[in-house]
């Protein structure tokens, strides 16, 4: 028997969890780069509304359904159809993750948005600005609970090797655990909802706005143009 599975205990938790993603300030339209044509851009996508099936079922009324639909599928459908490896996935099946505080979920982003993409890009010196989106998400599930092993299973909150989480991650999705709880890495008083099940997440609301500015050294976090919120220095991630 795994000695870190032996000791593993279950947390019930009924809270909303931050969820932080990639997005936009302002909207575009998807199909402009088709056509220069507004009433064609429209025609398009009527199409695509008509073919496209709806992730998940709403029971409110036909008139709120587009943007819920929007809401759920941001917030909390695209991990579970976008697989891609993480923390707690080798990348053969979807995970989503959300933190239990905005500020939490600002030092996890802000560290993949610099190494895992703009280092990449060859970009980390240069002056860039990134927008996120921040949704509430209603999480209601018996999770895992490996907050009181980091001390002992000190790989469980190593920065870099992904291997021990990976095989913790595989075994908990294989036998059907809805997720688990975890301390965050980045932060050290924060806490990270790990989610293998999406029928455990509800009700997604828009939290807040975030701009993202790399300058030098640091990562310049603004709710309002203009007026910092938080100064994250990058050699602390």
């Amino acid at each position: 028997m795994d000695p870190l599975f032996a000791h593993l205990t279950l947390v019930d938790v009924h809270r909303n969890v931050i969820r932080n993603i990639v997005s936009i300030g302002t909207s575009q339209d998807l199909f402009d780069d088709l056509t220069s044509n507004p009433a064609e851009w429209a025609l398009a996508q009527q199409v695509e509304d008509e073919v496209k099936p709806p992730p998940y079922q709403s029971t409110t009324p036909l008139i709120h359904r587009p943007f819920e639909n929007a809401q759920w599928f941001n917030a909390i459908g695209w991990p579970f159809k976008h697989w891609q490896a993480s923390r707690f996935s080798d990348g053969s099946f979807g995970v989503w993750y959300g933190c239990d505080s905005a500020e939490t979920s600002v030092y996890e982003t802000a560290y993949h948005w610099l190494k895992g993409f703009l280092t990449d890009a060859g970009f980390e010196n240069e002056k860039v600005v990134g927008e996120r989106k921040l949704y509430e998400v209603a999480c209601d599930a018996a999770l895992v609970n490996l907050r009181p092993l980091t001390a002992e299973y000190a790989e469980l909150i190593h920065k870099t090797d992904y291997s021990t989480t990976q095989s913790v991650g595989a075994r908990l999705h294989r036998e059907g655990h809805p997720g688990l709880v975890t301390a965050s890495v980045r932060h050290e008083s924060g806490q990270n909802y790990v989610v293998f099940n999406p029928a455990v997440l509800s009700n997604p609301r828009l939290y807040c706005q975030l701009t993202y500015r790399l300058d030098g050294p640091h990562i310049v976090v603004e709710k309002q143009p203009g007026v910092v919120w938080l100064d994250i220095a990058t050699a602390a991630l």
